[in-house]
């Protein structure tokens, strides 16, 4: 069974920063396309940020802005999002989610598995 398991999130003013991470215990995450999708209350799980198994990333350019960043460390077999410059709108369950092949990583339906989601709070 892949489980991604997210960790980092939590509650930071306007302009704060967070960093996320995402692991899978017992694979190696680089065999995997890894993407952050991120779901606020009464809204649809929309994508935020992805990384190819050659190690390319994607970004929604429209909510991200350049404030958010995707990253790998292998010998820590973990995928990072950095979060900086973060505002209220960016207050979310943020979830990872890999697959081993991605049409397209920004589509919810190229991810096989998802982990739980770990909760970011933004307050004004």
């Amino acid at each position: 069974q892949v489980q991604p398991v997210e960790s980092g999130g939590g509650l930071v003013q306007t302009g704060g920063s967070l960093r996320l991470s995402c692991a899978v215990s017992g694979r190696t995450i680089s065999n995997y396309f890894t993407g952050w999708f991120r779901q606020a209350p009464g809204k649809g799980r929309e994508f935020v940020a992805a990384i190819s198994r050659s190690g390319a990333s994607l970004y929604d350019t429209n909510s991200v802005k350049g404030r958010f960043t995707i990253s790998r460390d292998n010998a820590k077999n973990t995928v990072y999002l950095q979060m900086n410059s973060l505002e209220p709108e960016d207050t979310a369950v943020y979830y990872c989610a890999v697959s081993p092949y991605a049409r397209r990583m920004a589509s919810v339906n190229d991810y096989n598995y998802w982990g739980q989601g770990t909760q970011v709070t933004v307050s004004s």
